[in-house]
């Protein structure tokens, strides 16, 4: 039998009124692929944060490799030979991917007070080329990268350390199929090595295939250990809910079903560097989807529809206003909604209460005759959309950053929903939930297309886009390469041979 590398026991950890985590008992094996995985705020985060060093316990004990093990910050677990990368974005933006990777840790590069970004970038150039992972351009600031690309980055610097521990939250569901199949590999390879993995996501059947052991999270307890291979998706849910949930999040019909009436037209849409020619039209109640790998430009789509990426050609035309859009504020008050894939850097204010959060798409709707946005008129509907989108919060005064990925999430989509839209543009609207607020976003989506709202779903996860949408438009390298409708072979196996 392999040793224990990590044992924690009687771990407690809290954040104001909230136990976070209780009495959490874990063993963590030598080479060994862990699941971890719990409703949003079940204290999973919580707990790899404690072991990362980004908390410390306010009770309980932790011991590595038998020894006592207390890290105080990043840098005292990096020293054990223990990384992490974070669920929401950890690179800094304005600094490039080169100094990302050893963040911190640069004085190995320092002669006389000066870093040499020659042996720094030699070095992040080892580290990607060792673990095989596609290398950016290494003096690119990363906060003009896509959010694949910046999560990449932080994976180099967690594997820069040469872990034996290594912690994933929430990276899949950033990463498109290529990329995902890359960090498979690289966790076999990771195994093979000795090392061990602690992943978090939320996709269960991901889960089960890609790990050894499940633990399993409500409330922040620990509810129970599975052996992945002897396990299903539905008994893992189960032990996440305390019930039985049913699996089926998707479209029950099998045929396109939406109105003649074209409500967005494009035409030869060219953005340089990234989209090449593309054309396209959707109509009232359609769910248009669009996948491919990375740099296939589908998250480039979302973008310039919405008026966010300068086009070189071609045209993005509102029919339903008679008007051509040329940038988001024309977008914005012309009922067209925008919910990007990253949530906390361009989308959410989450500094913000949620009341203001909810509040901003709508501003234009909440202002009163003198000009002034009428406070009474925020707090109202901020009030009827915590309700009815049940967002866990204190209050609508309570700052976004402090809820969970699943509530911030149902306000990011939920207050456009408020709005009378006649588009709704949605880039990867489920990243970071679980599964019970996974299967609220698809009935919101069926809400929203039964009201004849049209919605261009772009997405890396193609179970969902098989799932929910009326017709499927496959890019490569920036351009369109196929469109497949749900009348005809909407399977995984029809896509994946078109996009690769």
């Amino acid at each position: 039998m392999k040793e224990p590398i990590l044992e924690i026991r009687g771990l407690n950890k809290r954040f104001g009124p909230t136990h976070a985590n209780k009495n959490i008992d874990f063993t963590l094996y030598q080479g060994e692929i862990r699941g971890l995985i719990g409703e949003n705020g079940s204290g999973k985060s919580t707990l790899i944060s404690q072991i990362a060093g980004v908390y410390s316990p306010d009770s309980g004990e932790m011991r590595i490799r038998g020894e006592k093990y207390c890290p105080q910050s990043p840098l005292d677990a990096y020293k054990q030979k223990i990384s992490m990368v974070l669920q929401e974005l950890g690179v800094v933006g304005n600094l490039p991917v080169g100094v990302n990777v050893f963040l911190g840790r640069t004085g190995q590069f320092t002669k006389n007070g000066v870093v040499s970004l020659k042996a720094l970038n030699r070095a992040v150039a080892e580290q990607f080329e060792k673990w095989e992972l596609p290398m950016p351009p290494l003096n690119s600031l990363t906060g003009n990268m896509m959010i694949e690309t910046r999560k990449i980055v932080e994976l180099a610097r967690a594997l820069s350390v040469d872990p034996d521990i290594i912690l994933l939250d929430e990276i899949t569901q950033s990463l498109s199929l290529n990329n995902r199949r890359k960090l498979y590999e690289l966790l076999q390879k990771l195994k093979s090595m000795g090392r061990s993995v602690i992943i978090i996501t939320h996709d269960v059947e991901e889960l089960i295939e890609i790990t050894d052991t499940i633990t399993v999270l409500r409330d922040g307890e620990v509810v129970g250990n599975v052996v992945s291979a002897n396990t299903t998706p539905d008994e893992v849910k189960r032990m996440m809910v305390g019930r039985d949930i049913s699996g089926d999040y998707y479209r029950a019909d099998k045929k396109a079903q939406y109105d003649d009436e074209v409500v967005l037209s494009v035409k030869n849409l060219t953005v340089a560097g990234e989209l090449e020619d593309i054309s396209f039209d959707v109509h009232a109640g359609e769910i248009l989807g669009f996948c491919g790998l990375s740099d296939s430009g589908i998250h480039s789509v979302a973008k310039a529809v919405f008026g966010l990426s300068r086009a070189s050609g071609g045209s993005v035309y509102l029919a339903a206003k008679d008007l051509y859009i040329k940038n988001p504020m024309q977008a914005l008050i012309n009922n067209v909604g925008y919910v990007p894939k990253d949530r906390d850097s361009e989308a959410l204010m989450v500094n913000a209460s949620v009341r203001e959060n909810f509040a901003l798409p709508s501003l234009g709707e909440l202002t009163g005759p003198l000009g002034f946005v009428s406070p009474k008129n925020m707090k109202k509907l901020a009030s009827e959309m915590v309700s009815k989108l049940s967002v866990k919060c204190e209050d609508i005064f309570q700052p976004v950053s402090s809820l969970s990925g699943g509530n911030k999430q149902k306000i990011n989509l939920g207050r456009w929903l408020a709005k009378d839209l006649k588009l709704l543009i949605l880039d990867c609207p489920t990243r970071g939930v679980d599964v019970g607020v996974k299967a609220y976003i698809y009935s919101l989506m069926k809400e929203a297309k039964k009201n004849k709202i049209a919605i261009l779903l772009i997405s890396d996860e193609l179970t969902e886009i098989i799932g929910m949408a009326d017709r499927l438009i496959v890019m490569k390298d920036g351009r369109m390469t196929k469109t497949i409708s749900r009348d005809g072979d909407f399977t995984e196996q029809a896509v994946i041979e078109v996009m690769i």
